[in-house]
């Protein structure tokens, strides 16, 4: 279903450059998923919908016995047969080489100089946990026409409980100062720089307190302690009347709200006001307008493609932000035809816990030039 409905997606919009970044590649139990993972990448390079694409390059992160090093974190990059003269960037080397052929890169990441790969330094994570946090960037250039492409995967909320004790949450200013690091890090002294595209999965959540109180303004709240600890465990909204009706359940990995349509509803365009993270970034980075439902937390069910599951408030986590050079790069419209489109794929289709966002766009080649080659690209979250 996922690669279908990838396909189908290729297909609507011909791109002539696809970037197409994944995350938690191989899933939670790597040893047992791994054959899964090759074989995935194997169909996704010999599919008749990628047919025209002669030549791509991949990127697997699959040293799973690497705790320092590990991201689990997958870029792949596939050309069209009609663009020509397609470069990209030996960090190494500090110069370009000619795209030819297809290469697949896997296990240790670390010697690949076409490519630059870092896991957060651990005291950045939560409790000092290692887990599978990082960034992958490369460097492209087309007729040109240069830019990064970073996948980056930040860190999730662990407690719903403590991410809804304070606005903002402590979670969100631990992504704050990740994505800080990493910005930092692609526009240091080391190498020239050049517009960039930052997408995967910000882990961006809404204002907890702020959703909770709204959605459950007339409410009246419980609190439950566990006997021994005397810790929340669990809190309860009621409806002060109607027969004082459960609204919302809060626990450590639950969200049960009564009425899930108020996520779905107009694409829940009405709780955009609470995602704020990026406003932090404002200076420093730029969106087009969310115009999708919020793209995690999905039921894994394959029956239930619009489904929400009840361990999250969902939220907007899956983003395709860029500097605001890169914004500069992207053609705006020059007649009624929607050129740049920033939207989810498979609404109706399970993908997944979370569902990937797309941004397809033309780039203006040598940007700034009278006489520019247009370009259609897509990225992939």
């Amino acid at each position: 279903n996922w690669l279908f409905t990838l396909f189908q997606v290729v297909h609507a919009h011909k791109p002539h450059f696809m970037a197409l970044h994944c995350q938690e590649f191989g899933g939670k139990n790597y040893e047992a998923s791994m054959s899964h993972v090759d074989k995935f990448v194997k169909e996704l390079l010999s599919s008749d919908a990628m047919k025209d694409y002669n030549r791509a390059r991949v990127y697997l992160d699959e040293n799973y016995k690497s705790q320092e090093h590990f991201t689990a974190l997958g870029s792949f990059y596939f050309l069209h047969e009609s663009l020509k003269n397609i470069y990209q960037f030996d960090f190494k080397a500090k110069k370009y080489k000619k795209v030819t052929g297809k290469e697949i890169y896997s296990d240790t990441l670390e010697s690949t100089p076409m490519l630059e790969k870092e896991k957060f330094p651990q005291d950045y994570f939560p409790e000092c946990k290692w887990s599978r946090k990082g960034f992958i960037r490369t460097r492209w250039c087309i007729t040109d026409c240069a830019f990064d492409l970073v996948n980056i995967h930040l860190f999730h909320d662990a407690s719903n409980l403590i991410a809804w004790e304070t606005s903002p949450s402590v979670y969100s200013g631990i992504r704050h100062k990740a994505l800080g690091y990493v910005l930092d890090r692609i526009i240091d002294q080391r190498f020239e720089k050049v517009s960039y595209f930052v997408f995967g999965d910000f882990n961006f959540r809404l204002d907890a307190k702020a959703v909770v109180e709204t959605l459950c303004a007339k409410a009246t709240m419980q609190t439950i302690r566990a006997a021994d600890t005397n810790e929340v465990v669990k809190l309860i909204f009621r409806e002060s009347d109607n027969d004082r009706k459960v609204m919302l359940q809060l626990e450590k990995k639950l969200f049960d709200y009564f009425n899930q349509d108020v996520f779905r509803d107009n694409n829940g365009t009405a709780l955009l006001e609470f995602d704020r993270e990026l406003s932090v970034f404002k200076d420093r980075l730029y969106e087009l307008d969310i115009s999708f439902p919020p793209s995690y937390p999905y039921s894994e069910d394959s029956s239930q493609g619009k489904q929400y599951m009840n361990t999250r408030c969902p939220a907007w986590c899956d983003r395709i932000l860029m500097s605001h050079s890169a914004k500069e790069l992207i053609l705006k419209s020059e007649n009624d035809e929607k050129i740049v489109i920033y939207d989810h794929i498979g609404p109706n289709v399970c993908m997944g816990d979370h569902k990937p966002v797309f941004l397809s766009f033309r780039i203006a080649a040598g940007a700034g030039k009278p006489i520019a080659n247009v370009h259609k690209c897509c990225v992939v979250q």
